[in-house]
């Protein structure tokens, strides 16, 4: 079994798809009104908007925080989350458990964290 795709709720997803293809540095794939894809390293990264897509729902922000690793510097990654809108939660620094990262939220309240790649705390003792 494998983790495929992730699901972060928007409530614009003009909007979404342009800030998060300057964060992925993709454009990415619109399939269908509501629903616009990037992959984020073999795992579908899906921003959807159910209104756009003609559902009467709204959606939340996601509870709980999406982790991404990246090898591009964390201060560029930061530079273009907060330069697009995001918001900074905690800024970059070295984690107890030894991860470098920062936590984050899009403009629509989800949680992001973006974690230096090869830092990745991927269970087993830390500390």
């Amino acid at each position: 079994m494998r983790l495929y795709r992730v699901i972060v709720p928007v409530r614009d997803i003009e909007a979404a798809s342009t800030f998060y293809g300057e964060v992925f540095g993709s454009p990415g794939e619109r399939v269908s009104g509501g629903r616009h894809y990037f992959d984020a390293g073999g795992v579908l990264f899906a921003c959807y908007d159910p209104v756009a897509d003609g559902d009467k729902r709204t959606s939340e922000p996601n509870p709980e925080h999406l982790y991404l690793s990246t090898t591009e510097p964390l201060e560029s990654v930061r530079d273009t989350w907060t330069g697009g809108g995001g918001t900074l939660d905690d800024d970059i620094r070295e984690r107890p458990w030894g991860e470098t990262s920062f936590y984050g939220r899009d403009p629509w309240g989800n949680r992001v964290v973006f974690v230096a790649a090869g830092t990745e705390y991927t269970g087993g003792v830390w500390g």
